[in-house]
């Protein structure tokens, strides 16, 4: 497995047009876009740094994993995610290390990438994704 480099910060926020703020108004950065990924309740804000970017979670639901997150740790950085190459294969060499996995096959995630998340009870409580973009 190759880990190519970190496609993004996901930070749990209430509310992305407040939470936004800071990053536009305050560090003059850009939200580029936002997206709502119904399968996973929640609204995307892409803020691009370099070759990764930071994204802002909001859930559209109450009882979406987001809104689950922030009323157990409150908003905070949520996840932190690797891009990969060909995540199937990375899948598989997980496995066959006997790592702990959330997802054992790739799902849609935020700006048509292909995700996975790693058990945090693997990663001494970071919630890891290993993301394939095309």
């Amino acid at each position: 497995m190759k880990i190519k480099n970190i496609d993004h910060i996901g930070i749990a926020v209430k509310s992305i047009e407040q939470a936004g703020k800071f990053y536009t108004d305050v560090l003059g950065l850009d939200i580029e876009d936002i997206e709502t990924v119904v399968e996973q309740k929640v609204n995307v804000a892409f803020i691009p740094i370099t070759d990764s970017e930071v994204e802002l979670l909001e859930s559209v639901e109450p009882d979406g994993p987001v809104a689950k997150y922030i009323e157990k740790r409150g908003e905070g950085i949520q996840h932190i995610a690797f891009r990969v190459d060909d995540i199937n294969q990375c899948l598989e060499e997980l496995k066959t290390k006997g790592v702990r996995l959330i997802d054992q096959a790739p799902r849609h995630g935020a700006g048509g990438a292909k995700i996975a998340f790693i058990h945090p009870k693997e990663t001494n409580g970071v919630l890891v994704e290993i993301c394939e973009r095309d």
